[in-house]
């Protein structure tokens, strides 16, 4: 079969099996998940082995140091997938939910249902718990999955596939509902993005390139997850040890994911007091400095920042410093160079983490605490499809009432209109 009638078949299976899953309990739908939970746990040898073969590909791929930790499978993060799934079997079902009723003065009653998005394709780089993650969302949402891996991960990605797929036929759930295209071949892309009549939404995760290469050639409406350049603001109002702590967390505990901080701002006047010792501490963890001349001038010997580098999503253990008159330029800082994604502020200045939190236009913005903790799972949403830095329909972490529309549900009495 061509890759043009295979991606054509799995979409045109997917859209068959998306209106069958209306039909499936959530009690159903919960049951699989649980199995698909311990089947990881029991298979993670299974997953070990597949996934080593793709880290031995990665070397003649170049591939850079956050995408080989993103590709890297172990029993920790083969556990924290099952735990996953366990948590979104947990969730209360999204679909069927009375989002809005009203009794209109002719008698009728209108209301405003959850109901599922229909086909969700993701195409993604690298991460291989994506797979694990997506399926489990999109099954206990109701929408049927097709799933596009990159080339590093095939071996992984189809793993975990078969394992979670093998666990429907139990329910009585269509295997159908989760689809994955198997052909590394770029063109399996371009013909599902031109797919309109069989998929109802796109979400990339990896790279600026394939997220911006998929919105434009997309027919499908695409949710996008960009760079997550984020900033933590030490205000002079800040416990400078908190501080520390949160700032060091931030950018070192894993540097090569989007919610990892990427600008450290400090207030001028604390700026002496905190930056030789906050400096130390990051150099100390193998943190490259790149910074402006106030924050040189304090602490010698580091790199300069170029102009460049304020916008840059390192994903790396480099980080990017300056000094900053206050709260206002530390938020002008962040409208001209921030990414939407997540961003932080340390003060005990409650007036002023508010005027942060009102003014930064951010998905996600924490008030003395580490922007790491972007993520679905921490969240309480069980996992997530990505984190979208888009703000319609869904903005930060999208989960199982991300994953839902909604439908217009009208109970009459032979009323008409006159």
């Amino acid at each position: 079969m061509d890759i043009a009638k295979e991606v054509t078949s799995i979409a045109k299976r997917a859209k068959s099996a998306s209106r069958a899953l209306s039909g499936i309990s959530c009690e159903a739908k919960n049951k699989a998940l649980l199995a698909m939970a311990q089947s990881l746990i029991k298979n993670s040898q299974i997953l070990i082995r597949a996934n080593k073969k793709d880290l031995l590909a990665a070397g003649g791929m170049r591939l850079n140091a956050a995408m080989i930790d993103r590709l890297r499978l172990t029993e920790k993060s083969i556990q924290q997938m099952s735990a996953s799934l366990k948590a979104i079997a947990a969730l209360k079902d999204p679909l069927g939910r009375v989002i809005r009723s009203v009794k209109r003065p002719n008698g009728l009653v209108i209301k405003k249902v959850s109901t599922p998005i229909g086909v969700v394709a993701i195409i993604y780089e690298s991460r291989p718990n994506v797979t694990s993650d997506c399926i489990g969302l999109c099954l206990k949402s109701g929408n049927a999955v097709i799933l596009r891996g990159g080339r590093e991960a095939i071996h992984s990605n189809i793993a975990i596939y078969n394992l979670l797929k093998a666990q429907l036929r139990r329910y009585n759930i269509s295997q159908d509902a989760v689809g994955i295209i198997k052909s590394v071949d770029r063109k399996a892309v371009d013909i599902l993005l031109g797919l309109n009549e069989l998929v109802d939404l796109v979400i990339p995760r990896g790279g600026e390139g394939l997220i911006k290469a998929v919105a434009e050639k997309s027919k499908i409406p695409v949710i996008k997850h960009y760079k997550g350049i984020c900033h933590t603001y030490v205000d002079n109002k800040a416990d400078l040890n908190l501080a520390r702590k949160v700032a060091f967390n931030a950018k070192v505990q894993r540097p090569g994911v989007c919610n990892a901080m990427e600008t450290l701002l400090v207030h001028k006047d604390i700026a002496k007091k905190f930056l030789p010792k906050m400096v130390k501490d990051l150099k100390d963890a193998g943190v490259e400095i790149r910074a402006d001349a106030a924050t040189r001038h304090i602490v010698k010997g580091l790199k300069k920042a170029k102009p460049e580098d304020w916008g840059r999503e390192y994903l790396d253990l480099i980080l990017s410093v300056k000094v900053v008159g206050g709260l206002e330029e530390a938020i002008r800082h962040i409208d001209d160079y921030g990414s939407g994604h997540s961003d932080a502020i340390i003060t005990k200045d409650k007036k002023r983490a508010e005027r942060f939190l009102e003014r930064v236009d951010s998905a996600c913005l924490f008030v003395n605490a580490s922007t790491r903790f972007t993520d679905g799972y921490e969240f309480g949403l069980g996992a997530e499809m990505g984190i979208s830095t888009d703000k319609l329909h869904a903005r930060g972490p999208m989960a199982l009432e991300e994953l839902t529309t909604y439908k217009y549900k009208i109970f009459g009495k032979g009323q008409i209109r006159t």
